[in-house]
């Protein structure tokens, strides 16, 4: 009797000491079976529109509870802002257990995807060489993707694309198109547990889609100012990019604007209009704002593919419009 007793003892404790965050991502038979990680390459894979709100510590956000929280999220992505932020890794890494605490989100996935904007800007190579320890430490917390701000120079996004992988995935390496990932061994334990996946399966998984077909990182840049607009064309092509916006209020203010004009003048506009082009022909998906209930349909016709400063409500109406189907 007592070696029974002891034994019950011994798997309480043994329950008790796995971390809160890997015991609550049961699914019931009801929840829907997502084909990705990501839900933003899911969705982006599809030829669907997505839609993001915000999160981060300079929102007052930021840590576990509020990971629980934007857990059930309307949105497809969280767009977790250190910009203009402090760099607080464990707060991130907080907000990622949250999520998983949260989830499954009612899409199925095991959280919402996660991108993160980066410290540093991409003001040349030499700045993002010095600053790539970044990217990997970033990568480590779990997120899905890292958005590279003031992307200036295309040598400076192939040295962001570099940081984000691991040097035996060789999509245009050999081609001499992008130089061997940087990202090393030893910080991917924590990410894989976020996933849910084995660390070796993370190692497989962690790579900038659609560079890698199978990979489930997403990696998006701002060309939001007049030294970026100058190479809009070139960056945007730089193999590992899924998606770019154009950073209006950055833009404008490189334009000589004290603050974003509205309606936007034509230069604006035009700047708008180019990054746009940009994208469309590097085959990857354009961010914008000024969204609304009565433009979102024209948003969409027009190629935009992710909203930004959208709520539920427009979400909702563009999914519609694009038949995306139940749950979203």
């Amino acid at each position: 009797m007592k070696r029974i007793s002891l034994a019950v003892s011994v798997l309480v404790i043994g329950l008790l000491a796995v971390p809160q965050f890997l015991q609550l991502d049961a699914k019931s038979p009801d929840t829907p079976k997502p084909k990705r990680i990501n839900k933003v390459v899911e969705l982006l894979g599809r030829g669907q529109p997505i839609y993001y709100t915000g999160s981060g510590v300079g929102s007052g956000g930021g840590g576990f509870e509020d990971g629980v929280k934007l857990a059930q999220t309307w949105a497809d992505f969280i767009s977790y802002g250190m910009e203009h932020t402090p760099y607080d890794l464990p707060k991130l890494k907080e907000f990622m257990r949250g999520l998983v605490a949260g989830g499954p989100t009612k899409s199925g996935h095991r959280t919402p995807a996660v991108i993160v904007a980066l410290p540093v800007g991409g003001i040349d190579e030499a700045t993002m060489r010095a600053n790539y320890w970044m990217v990997q430490q970033i990568l480590a917390t779990g997120v899905h993707g890292i958005i590279l701000c003031h992307a200036r120079s295309p040598e400076a996004v192939r040295q962001f694309v570099r940081a984000a992988r691991y040097p035996f995935h060789r999509q245009e390496v050999d081609k001499g198109e992008l130089e061997e990932g940087l990202r090393g061994s030893g910080g991917s334990r924590f990410a894989a547990e976020i996933w849910g996946i084995s660390d070796a399966e993370y190692k497989k998984k962690a790579d900038p889609w659609p560079l890698n077909p199978d990979g489930e990182l997403v990696l998006g840049l701002k060309i939001e100012d007049i030294h970026a607009l100058e190479n809009a064309e070139e960056t945007a092509k730089v193999p590992g990019i899924a998606y770019s916006e154009w950073g209006s209020g950055d833009m404008t203010m490189s334009l000589g604007y004290l603050e974003r004009p509205d309606p936007l003048p034509a230069d604006a506009q035009q700047a708008r209009a180019r990054v746009m082009a940009a994208c469309k022909a590097a085959n990857i998906a354009f961010l914008s704002g000024q969204i609304s209930m009565d433009n979102i349909e024209d948003m969409i016709r027009e190629g935009v593919k992710i909203a930004s400063g959208a709520n539920e409500a427009i979400a909702d109406k563009g999914r519609r419009f694009t038949k995306r189907k139940m749950p979203w």
